[in-house]
């Protein structure tokens, strides 16, 4: 049986500290890393998706950011072939592949080689749901996803149309809950020698920290940013300008609520966002949790935790 390529995991929930531990990482290591996140894949997108800058990046090579144009698709099928082809890459230069960001369907769709051939066709279904989504709302698709797949609906929030619409095509298609396929997925063997590392921090610091950023990001000219995007001709139909930060930027600009109001909307759905992104880790196996207080919030000694285990 053919050895392994192995495979490094580095995820959390937002604004836990993830980037600046992955630099170290990759650079003790030799390590290069892929982007697990759907928002800095996309280009004129850097201060709402708290984009990674070239300095920041201490010359540790960095894949699938800054590469799609904010009107084009990216779903999990997609992010799972470009990460499938920089991981390629990265064992082609001897290096190992490090899987970094927070969207833990994605790292699963790379970590477990998920088949989703029979899924990327499935157009007319997704495209009546996307009409749904449109006329009667995403509370609407939400609740429909409640009573067929309550499980799914608790992770999903009412504006991540994407997801909503994915789930209940699943569900169509196959007859049965998404989340259900999910957990079968979550306990195959991985395509890889994987380790899988889960950053953390208390969740009144982790809130403050989230709180944090949103100030430091509209200190940065958030505003400019999305109104930028505007006049370009990127809108709220564009699965890109649905990202936190984003939406509720547009509406403020669009005059549907205050300034004041909308910076209230992305802390308090962001720290949302968190709380369902940890509620995923903990469903999966074989992960390493780095609770930041338990090492002192000490850097390195949270990477010779790493080490050891690598």
């Amino acid at each position: 049986m053919a050895q392994k390529q192995k495979l490094i995991i580095l995820t959390g929930p937002t604004a836990v500290g993830k980037t600046a531990l992955s630099i170290q990482l990759a650079k003790r290591i030799g390590g290069e890393i892929v982007s697990a996140d759907s928002m800095q894949v996309y280009k004129y997108m850097d201060i709402g998706s708290a984009k990674i800058t070239k300095e920041e990046m201490e010359g540790v090579p960095h894949h699938l950011i800054d590469v799609l144009e904010p009107s084009e698709e990216f779903h999990v099928f997609r992010f799972q072939e470009m990460a499938k082809e920089a991981i390629e890459g990265i064992y082609g230069r001897g290096h190992i592949p490090i899987l970094a960001g927070g969207t833990g369907f994605y790292i699963q769709a790379v970590l477990y080689d998920i088949d989703f051939s029979e899924e990327k066709n499935q157009t007319a279904v997704r495209r009546e749901l996307e009409g749904q989504a449109r006329e009667k709302g995403n509370l609407y698709l939400h609740n429909c996803l409640r009573e067929v797949d309550p499980v799914s609906a608790e992770l999903i929030h009412p504006n991540n149309t994407k997801r909503l619409v994915r789930a209940l095509e699943f569900y169509q298609l196959n007859g049965g809950p998404i989340s259900e396929h999910n957990r079968r997925e979550r306990e195959k063997e991985p395509f890889y020698d994987s380790r899988y590392f889960v950053l953390n921090d208390e969740r009144q610091k982790l809130y403050q920290r989230i709180d944090r950023r949103v100030d430091e990001m509209l200190a940065a000219g958030l505003v400019g940013e999305v109104a930028r995007l505007r006049e370009m001709g990127f809108d709220k139909t564009m699965a890109s300008m649905q990202g936190l930060g984003y939406k509720e930027m547009l509406s403020y600009l669009e005059g549907e609520c205050t300034l004041e109001e909308a910076v209230y909307l992305i802390k308090r759905d962001t720290r949302h966002f968190a709380k369902r992104q940890l509620t995923w880790f903990r469903r999966e196996r074989n992960v390493a949790w780095i609770n930041k207080g338990e090492f002192g919030y000490d850097g390195e000694k949270m990477l010779e935790f790493m080490m050891g285990m690598i």
